[in-house]
């Protein structure tokens, strides 16, 4: 914005930067054939005057939007998966994807619009206030997937039903007749851990089952979490019949810990993931766990990503889809029953 209030043009930043404006037109759509100095230079000037060029405004941007997809920590199965559905649905309508980690540099959303980028797609990263003002303050809409936090009113999310599937998994391992069930979880705080713990408790107190404070326990979602929860849950002098685990990872720690011990599974330990990646397939015995839509719920964040970015309103600002518990081998009665 100028001084005298008037909205920075193309015309104002090719001025300054001395270049014609369809040079500062190539960097505004991330055009390749601008020389690297000349690029920062614009780059540089547009962040000063604070140029948010308008979505969609060329042809070809309507034809083939691309989106940005970040992600943090390691590119695990969740995390494939889920990208697998994005990128699915992005060549079904014509879009592009474009996947990066998540980056807390200055200027980054505005980065993304010099770029070219129309919306961003966030698979497990955290968004902090600063973050969700850089976006707002460029124009680019932002979509969760499978948030760890409670969403910001500004923020357009697609998750599962966590507390359903949490409350099946649960039941399921009643039906068998343990008792003893303990939760090993991810980040206490984290909403979709707090879902599933809550359906797994839930399960419990109707049936009028005890949920001992030690059978709870939070961690990340992570195999290592697998390995030391199921370590001290199963050195209790009362240990737990079946272990209902907030992932498939943290499952397939806790089955390797059991071996360890000298455990068979499902003989001596039931083990129950959440997720249904391909490690609970792979896994042996294979892994009874509840079943995330990941690559559904992928192509409903690349569809609601499109929809924000063509000016649209989304149908609802968090989207759930249906968990599925899925029976396998690594759940059984529990011994002398």
């Amino acid at each position: 914005m100028r001084a005298n209030g008037r909205r920075t043009t193309l015309a104002d930043i090719a001025q300054a930067a001395g270049v014609s404006v369809a040079t500062v037109s190539k960097v505004v759509n991330g055009r390749g054939d601008v020389a690297p100095h000349t690029r920062a230079r614009v780059q540089e000037l547009l962040h000063q005057h604070d140029y948010l060029a308008p979505v969609f405004r060329h042809t070809e941007a309507v034809e083939s939007p691309t989106i940005e997809v970040q992600f943090q920590g390691g590119l695990k199965s969740y995390v494939a998966e889920t990208l697998e559905g994005i990128v699915d649905a992005a060549a079904e309508l014509g879009a592009s994807v474009v996947v990066s980690k998540a980056s807390s540099a200055p200027h980054w959303a505005r980065d993304l619009v010099s770029a070219g980028r129309r919306a961003v797609i966030a698979v497990t990263s955290v968004y902090t206030a600063a973050h969700l003002n850089e976006l707002a303050r460029s124009g680019l809409p932002l979509v969760v997937l499978d948030p760890l936090h409670l969403p910001d009113s500004r923020v357009h999310s697609v998750g599962a039903t966590n507390f359903a599937g949490g409350l099946a998994a649960t039941r399921y391992l009643l039906s068998l007749g343990h008792r003893r069930i303990a939760y090993l979880g991810g980040p206490a705080m984290a909403v979709c851990n707090q879902a599933r713990m809550h359906g797994y408790r839930a399960a419990l107190e109707a049936e009028g089952a005890q949920v001992p404070e030690a059978y709870v326990r939070p961690g990340e979602f992570t195999y290592e979490t697998g390995l030391l929860g199921a370590t001290e849950l199963l050195g209790l002098d009362e240990r737990p019949t079946a272990i209902f685990a907030g992932n498939d990872e943290i499952a397939l720690g806790v089955i390797e810990t059991a071996r360890a011990r000298g455990l068979r599974i499902p003989e001596d330990l039931s083990v129950v993931g959440f997720d249904d990646t391909s490690l609970a397939r792979m896994a042996s015995p294979p892994l009874t766990t509840v079943r995330q839509p990941l690559r559904e719920m992928g192509g409903a964040a690349l569809r609601t990503a499109l929809r924000l970015a063509g000016g649209e309103k989304a149908e609802s600002h968090h989207v759930e889809l249906a968990t599925e518990l899925v029976v396998r081998a690594s759940t059984a009665p529990p011994r002398g029953r």
